[in-house]
């Protein structure tokens, strides 16, 4: 059986124990409050990854962009939710060509884009299947569900030949900006989580006040990672949220743990790196540079995290490095102060949890799911370039 040191570095190794754990804690929360667990897939965009998530009792994926969902729907994956808004004739067009393979629905949130999708699938003689996208709070795209203008854009998407309102969307994503001060990080996850949940659920007593929502069909869907930890269904005006969206639960990542969602222990994604130079600063400082730079596992910094990632002095235990921080990235190096000096040489290999897990598969063609220091199998990452 091959070992870590059989892997060239920088790589990204998955605990197999951690996944499992991960897997199965999601899908039970799921379960226990009564929704689908529809994973979002842009954390790993593995196939191989989705099946495990799908065999726990995940029902569809979610993907973000229209090359993700052709990667999928190609490989048997057959009811897809596009969580973006898909602009633009030649992505429809790529859209109404998965038909045949997957049911697949995308997101709406502006009346021009409305129209144009209800003009492209109308000339077809064909009806898509799209969600209105909401902003409850992280304002970046959605409608407003307060504002008189989401349910008219609403009314029209369900008057417009070509689509088919079969629900509305939300990814509360303002909850990676950490607490207010004052407030722990415990009841800001919660408070993000009950805002997020409320919106929507008055969003769809408005929309059936008109005529345009029935609890027994109308699909309400949520997500991200933290929010899902401390999430509890509740019903109003007889809707509930129906489905979940979270992406990053399958490994966690620093920033998860910095934010409070998960503890180091449970993040199953770390990256190895091979001590490349050592040198001390002229302030005195040990200074260790290693081969896993910016294009091997991003730049990507938590509002909460301190530098680019938590090295591990031991990855089984998952106890950190003490006083070692990876403090600055360039593109091939990662600069590791070690203020008290350091016991690592050159060629020595260390592994740390990464920032953002979704950032880094999307670098690599491959990582490997490991038990310790046995590497058991490699799992491609088919859709990186899509």
């Amino acid at each position: 059986m091959a070992t870590l040191n059989d892997l060239p570095t920088p790589c990204l190794l998955i605990e197999q124990s951690r996944l499992e754990a991960n897997i199965a804690a999601m899908q039970a929360r799921a379960d226990a409050q009564g929704v689908r667990l529809r994973p979002h897939i842009k954390t790993h965009k593995s196939t191989a990854l989705a099946r495990k998530q799908r065999e726990a009792g995940a029902q569809g994926v979610t993907v973000a962009t229209v090359g993700e969902a052709e990667c999928f729907a190609r490989a048997g994956f057959d009811d897809i939710r596009i969580a973006y808004p898909v602009i633009g004739g030649d992505r429809l067009a790529r859209v109404a060509n998965l038909s045949a393979l997957a049911r697949v629905s995308f997101c709406v949130d502006t009346m021009p884009g409305a129209q144009a999708a209800a003009d492209f699938f109308a000339a077809r003689g064909e009806a898509a299947e799209v969600l209105i996208e909401v902003d409850t709070g992280q304002h970046r795209c959605g409608v407003d569900p307060e504002d008189a203008r989401a349910v008219a854009l609403a009314q029209a998407v369900a008057e417009s030949p070509g689509i088919r309102l079969v629900g509305i969307l939300t990814h509360a994503g303002q909850v990676y900006k950490g607490p207010a001060k004052g407030v722990s990080k415990k009841e800001a996850i919660q408070a993000v989580s009950r805002r997020e949940r409320d919106a929507m659920l008055r969003f769809a007593a408005r929309l059936q006040e008109v005529g345009l929502a029935e609890p027994d069909s109308f699909e309400i869907s949520i997500g991200s990672t933290p929010t899902m930890h401390a999430f509890e269904n509740r019903r109003e005006g007889g809707f509930r949220i129906t489905e979940i969206r979270p992406g990053n639960y399958i490994f966690h990542d620093a920033m998860q743990a910095s934010l409070g969602a998960v503890a180091l222990k449970d993040c199953a994604l770390t990256a190895l790196t091979t001590v490349v130079s050592r040198h001390r600063t002229a302030s005195g400082r040990e200074r260790l540079f290693a081969d896993a730079g910016s294009k091997a596992v991003a730049s990507d910094q938590g509002a909460l995290t301190d530098g680019y990632g938590q090295l591990l002095y031991d990855a089984r235990r998952m106890e950190p490095l003490p006083h070692a921080r990876i403090a600055s990235l360039s593109e091939e190096h990662a600069w590791i102060d070690v203020p008290g000096g350091s016991t690592l040489e050159t060629g020595d290999r260390i592994r740390f949890v990464p920032n953002h897990a979704c950032a880094c598969m999307h670098l690599h063609e491959t990582a490997w799911i490991v038990d310790g220091e046995d590497v058991l199998e490699a799992v491609r990452i088919n859709a990186r370039a899509r």
